[in-house]
């Protein structure tokens, strides 16, 4: 038997939950396993391609055996930069069948971000969309190890570098399964960098135990099968979209892919491909919950949605939910973790509190330990630093001993994260370690502050920062995006409704409304470019 999570149930941890068994394989045969016992079933499905299991495990060989015709060995970075096409799908896996390391960049980045990661991570390889081959031309000279520029897709743009066509490679080498590779559970299989809101962005070394580990957990908590259908537009390159691919290998099922978020597109694919779970970040619960045709569309086969990436404010769950009458599962994860250390049980409805990141998955650990030491563990109610230890904990952060000593101690992993846990076991996040605002000594978590200000129906969207104040350190700062028809709503009444509903040491002393609030692609609010421009104001 596992070990109980704190406070579960007996009945469910002991006739429920037993300890996992986890394969003996290593991550790349996920997909060859599934297309061994669902061949014709599709695997993916984007705008007018669709390809079955055993013609996406077919594609990966032949594109493995050029890789290592090539000369890429086991070890060795191979980047990708591309936004969501099959290509990607067929490259992470091809890479990964070789034994080297798939390192994917984010297709927004300017040439001197592409130039550090491609640099940083040793790569001797990229495989880029055509479309953005200027950036790889213009920072050739910054990266010495890149020896292969694999280009996907066609264009116009005629570049001065010696490049290879993927779509070549693929037809010009046989599809059968490569010569056996030597590997360990220790090996390196993905080195995503984190997002970077402070400072550079660090690789973070993801080996075959954390991954395939990852998914077994996550399949047992998620219930995946080859008869879902899963829509994805989340980044592929991102985290969380890497978590979505592997856990679509893993089971068999269905993966609907868009290029971006489009959400009249959306509803579409989920009523025309029968989706049965949906993959969201919060923006886009937002998004369908103020589309005046949301219940135009037949949405009765989705399971529910996951949201995810960033925190989900409990009432935009629930008004999703009153529409539409499907669950949202919120969850919990980080790029160190591979990602998924928390869920909500889909499995009962009953169970979920949208409020929470849910319990511990199977085979995790987690303690709330308090922010100053991190050493001494609190009891339920006592808001602290989250910390989880699991399988699934990256070995490392990419040339950065440092950082590594910082996060992983003792076997735990430090999140950042802040937040509480209650009887029963389940986590509340209140915020980031980082990012609290100090006031006189208090805590004060902006993303509590942000939740409850998206209750007011006059809310389109949400941030809070620390600005600076000479009697109390840091005071609370919104920033709002009013909904239309709501434009004569002024700071004063908006700060009285929020102020009288918060602690006194709580209260926001100031809101400035804007047209948007900045994010990143997970859509984590990036408060460092609002504190940027705070600053740069006249005094």
């Amino acid at each position: 038997m596992s070990s109980l999570s704190a406070g579960q149930p007996y009945l469910q941890a002991e006739l429920f939950r037993p300890a996992l068994q986890y394969p003996s394989h290593p991550y790349d045969e996920i997909l060859t396993h599934s297309a061994q016992r669902y061949p014709e079933n599709v695997a993916l499905v984007f705008k007018e391609v669709t390809l079955t299991y055993r013609e996406m495990d077919a594609l990966v060989n032949a594109f493995a055996n050029a890789l290592v015709g090539l000369g890429i060995r086991r070890g060795q970075t191979v980047s990708l930069l591309m936004k969501n096409r099959p290509e990607f799908l067929i490259s992470w896996f091809a890479i990964t069948r070789i034994g080297a390391v798939a390192s994917p960049l984010n297709p927004s980045y300017k040439a001197r971000e592409v130039a550090y990661q491609l640099s940083n991570s040793d790569a001797v390889a990229v495989v880029v969309q055509h479309e953005l081959l200027p950036l790889v031309e213009a920072v050739q000279a910054e990266t010495p190890l890149l020896e292969h520029v694999i280009t996907v897709g066609s264009s116009e743009y005629v570049s001065a570098l010696h490049t290879n066509s993927f779509a070549f490679l693929v037809q010009s080498h046989l599809p059968t399964p490569p010569e056996h590779k030597e590997w360990a559970w220790d090996d390196l299989v993905a080195l995503p960098y984190s997002s970077g809101t402070t400072g550079l962005p660090k690789g973070v070394m993801l080996t075959q135990k954390n991954l395939v580990y990852n998914l077994c957990q996550q399949l047992a908590t998620s219930r995946i099968t080859f008869l879902d259908h899963m829509l994805v537009f989340l980044p592929l390159y991102h985290i969380y979209g890497i978590m979505v691919m592997g856990l679509a290998a893993m089971s068999g099922a269905t993966l609907v892919l868009m290029e971006r978020f489009d959400l009249v597109e959306s509803l579409q694919l989920i009523q025309e491909q029968g989706i049965t779970l949906l993959y969201a970040v919060p923006q886009v619960l937002a998004a369908f919950n103020d589309y005046p045709h949301l219940l135009n569309y037949n949405l009765s086969t989705l399971r529910y949605v996951q949201c995810g990436a960033a925190p989900v404010p409990p009432a935009l769950a629930r008004r999703f939910e009153t529409l539409t009458n499907v669950t949202v599962m919120t969850s919990y994860g980080l790029t160190e973790a591979s990602p998924g250390t928390h869920s909500n049980p889909v499995y009962n409805r009953r169970l979920i509190k949208v409020e929470t990141i849910g319990l511990p998955i199977h085979g995790t650990e987690q303690k709330i330990v308090d922010i100053e030491t991190g050493q001494i563990e609190l009891g339920v109610g006592e808001e602290g630093e989250l910390i989880v230890r699991g399988p699934q904990v990256m070995l490392g952060y990419w040339k950065a001993p440092e950082a590594t000593a910082d996060v992983l101690r003792d076997g735990w992993l430090y999140t950042g994260d802040i937040g509480w846990r209650d009887e029963e076991g389940y986590v509340t996040i209140t915020d980031r370690k980082k990012e609290l605002i100090k006031f006189k000594g208090f805590s004060v978590a902006p993303a509590q502050i942000e939740a409850l200000l998206l209750e007011h129906p006059a809310v389109a969207d949400a941030a809070v920062i620390a600005k600076a104040d000479t009697e109390a350190g840091e005071v609370p700062k919104a920033f709002v995006v009013l909904r239309a028809g709501y434009e004569m709503l002024s700071s004063d009444e908006l700060l009285a409704w929020a102020n009288g509903k918060l602690a006194t040491y709580k209260n926001v002393r100031e809101v400035e409304f804007i047209d948007v609030i900045p994010r990143n692609p997970s859509g984590k609010i990036l408060r460092r470019l609002l504190k940027e421009q705070e600053r740069q104001k006249p005094s």
